[in-house]
């Protein structure tokens, strides 16, 4: 999860704590790589070196030029940044879902928005190049709604939705609904 600034170097002091040597070492490390990819350099201080997924991140964007994981402030800034079609559906998703669910506030979380009640995420969307992705977030609900998603790509908690996708709000609102029976209550 993102640190409360975005700032990429306050794990650093754990990281030289924990592993022994100056973030100067590190840093020369990942560089003695070449040009290699990010899947890589993880690899190098995960399983050479024992570092945790968070700080070999936070390390490895560091050096790809990264300092921040904060890249979008708020829900507005991450739907202004979005090209049509993309820009128009990710919004019809949101007001579907908070349609039915007025008391979902709507947040950034990991660089995407979300929907949350209370502390507890319920749904969230990411935008790649030519898909957007749902994260349902609840443990079954893609399961057992199986037959609805044909022609969707689908994985255990997420499903991959055209550009351009003609809304199913009832779906939609169905993710929701059985994520949040799933949630303790108040």
């Amino acid at each position: 999860m993102p640190t409360p600034t975005g700032d990429r170097a306050v794990h650093f002091p754990r990281i030289e704590a924990k592993h022994g040597k100056p973030i100067a070492f590190w840093l020369h490390e990942l560089g003695t790589l070449g040009e290699v990819g990010y899947a890589e350099q993880m690899a190098l201080l995960q399983e050479r070196h024992g570092f945790s997924r968070t700080h070999a991140n936070a390390l490895v964007m560091y050096a790809r030029g990264s300092t921040s994981s904060r890249r979008v402030e708020d829900p507005e800034s991450f739907f202004a940044a979005l090209q049509e079609p993309a820009q128009r559906t990710a919004r019809a998703i949101f007001a579907a879902i908070t349609e039915v669910f007025p008391d979902l506030e709507l947040v950034i979380a990991w660089n995407q928005p979300m929907l949350r009640r209370g502390t507890q995420y319920v749904f969230g969307l990411s935008a790649a190049k030519r898909h957007l992705t749902l994260a349902a977030m609840g443990a079954g609900a893609i399961a057992a709604l199986g037959p609805r998603l044909a022609g969707l790509g689908t994985n255990s908690k997420t499903i991959t939705v055209p550009l351009d996708w003609d809304v199913d709000a009832g779906l939609l609102v169905e993710l929701v609904r059985r994520r949040l029976a799933e949630l303790p209550s108040d």
